[in-house]
């Protein structure tokens, strides 16, 4: 089913994001999750796409066979990083082959030890070009990202979100944030975003806090910001794993209610490949949704 369709129906749309693990055993351990989080019903999962196009092949076995074995809509993400215009159209085809309905199409990250994104001949610069050439080739339910703080490329927001806007009128269906951990940095997107003329549903991206590590080197990467009182609280239990994912568990949802009860769209969770946090969020969330 296409993913656009779900939002019609004006129920929360509940989604997972997954990572295509580097082990076999990674690969069992994923699938437990996704057996873990089937159980909770959700809408769709997609799978990311490595830094330089890295996992492509990765990506594309994990979500067929999430689909074939678990019966889950799946999304692979797609980027233009380093595959030119015909090794996209035949990854598409092959998807489409395969009975996948949904594309997040991104531009995706420079190849490690690159600073910079450079196309590859006869590839795409942008993720709007991609998005254009999906949507005038084949008949996918297309998402995309946004980025609330700004692109980590682009600090001004203003120029941000016009680039938003023409990916937009490119033919997405929806888009999901980059995560944040204060909701008044989503509705101000999103207000700003509906000003420009921005319609489609705006998923918010949500990361449950498990390590305070990790949290830190992603938000470095993109730029994002974590509240000072949410990075105290923390801190002072940084040693403490279990004191971590509780702090974590009850920030997510907390987010996810006030969220859910102001109109989001849905949520769309972060996993990391791992469970039990997003499992206590959404567990916690039960009176908002219709299984």
């Amino acid at each position: 089913m296409k993913i656009c369709h779900y939002f019609l129906s004006g129920e929360p749309v509940f989604s997972f994001e997954f990572f295509p693990p580097k082990t076999d055993a990674g690969v069992a351990d994923l699938f437990e999750t996704i057996g873990d989080l089937k159980r909770l019903k959700p809408s769709f999962v997609s799978v990311t796409y490595g830094a330089g196009g890295s996992t492509r092949q990765r990506t594309v076995e994990l979500v067929l066979r999430i689909k074939r074995e678990h019966g889950i809509e799946t999304m692979p993400h797609l980027t233009c990083v380093g595959s030119d215009r015909i090794e996209i159209y035949r990854l598409l085809k092959r998807l489409e082959t395969a009975g996948i309905e949904n594309i997040m199409a991104l531009r995706g990250d420079p190849p490690k030890g690159d600073t910079v994104f450079k196309p590859i001949p006869n590839g795409f610069t942008y993720a709007f070009e991609l998005s254009a050439y999906i949507r005038s080739e084949f008949k996918f339910s297309l998402g995309g990202a946004c980025y609330p703080e700004g692109h980590v490329e682009c600090r001004d927001l203003d120029r941000d979100l016009a680039n938003l806007k023409v990916k937009v009128d490119t033919g997405l269906d929806f888009i999901i944030t980059q995560l944040f951990f204060e909701n008044r940095l989503y509705y101000d997107f999103v207000k700003r975003a509906r000003s420009v003329g921005i319609l489609i549903p705006i998923v918010p991206g949500i990361m449950p806090i498990t390590n305070v590590g990790q949290v830190k080197r992603f938000t470095e990467m993109c730029r994002a910001s974590i509240p000072c009182e949410l990075l105290s609280e923390l801190e002072s239990v940084k040693d403490q794993p279990e004191g971590v994912m509780q702090i974590g568990i009850r920030h997510a949802t907390a987010q996810c209610r006030d969220l859910l009860t102001q109109g989001a769209p849905g949520i769309h969770f972060y996993t990391l490949n791992k469970s039990p946090a997003t499992h206590a969020v959404l567990e916690s969330l039960s009176d908002l949704r219709s299984f």
